[in-house]
């Protein structure tokens, strides 16, 4: 299951949605099994409507950590959107299908904290996975999501994906191209200019962090300073 509440209106087709006050370029990192905490508490922060919608069911938090704890970083991809103090605005998980049959084909699904709905993460993130299944021989997408879940679909469906209700439950399958040498160049150009800008902020917190020592040990040096001297 999948939730998104970013898109905007319908884009030409082909195109995956992309909200208007979007910057033209949002770094994307691979996320590793490091990451665990920062998507489980990225996860945790979402309300129960968001869970429903992105698991299929109001997922518990017991329910959240399990599926955490789960993902399994050498066959699948986790991507994610972090902003400058490193937490996690937005995720996506491409999960590739594990039996012979469907050796070529991956299933999308996404998340975006309420608080930065309306800025094409979602979008951006689904074009990040559609190149990255590309490059690995995958042509088949597959979004599984609730039928309510409009944002979502309408994504799915702005790349090209047909889309199959049954009741309650929507199935959207999206057929990919194969990959080209400009699609391995796109990809390895934005993979190395999103590491860049993840070591960028890490470094910029650390000196955050350390101008923060640098002040409480200056206020206490004066605090100390101004008891010693009455």
């Amino acid at each position: 299951m999948a939730t998104d509440h970013s898109a905007g209106g319908t884009p030409a087709a082909g195109t995956a949605t992309r909200a208007p006050d979007t910057p033209r370029w949002v770094p994307i990192r691979s996320l590793a099994p490091r990451h665990r905490p920062r998507i489980l508490a990225h996860l945790l922060d979402l309300p129960e409507s968001d869970r429903y919608l992105r698991f299929g069911h109001p997922a518990t938090d017991a329910q959240i950590g399990r599926y955490v704890d789960l993902i399994d970083f050498d066959r699948d991809e986790v991507f994610g959107i972090f902003n400058r103090w490193l937490e996690l605005l937005a995720m996506a998980h491409l999960a590739h299908m594990g039996d012979h049959a469907q050796a070529h084909t991956a299933e999308f699904g996404v998340s975006v904290r309420p608080t930065h709905r309306g800025r094409g993460f979602g979008g951006r993130l689904f074009e990040h996975s559609m190149l990255h299944a590309r490059n690995r021989h995958v042509d088949t997408l597959v979004v599984h999501a609730l039928s309510e879940n409009l944002p979502m679909l309408r994504i799915a469906r702005s790349a090209g994906a047909k889309v199959h209700r049954d009741g309650g439950d929507a199935e959207a399958v999206l057929k990919l191209p194969p990959e080209t040498l400009g699609t391995q160049v796109e990809e390895l150009i934005g993979r190395q200019a999103a590491e860049l800008d993840y070591n960028l902020k890490r470094g910029a917190r650390r000196l955050d962090d350390l101008l923060g020592i640098i002040a409480d040990v200056h206020a206490g040096v004066g605090g100390s300073g101004g008891l010693g001297s009455q």
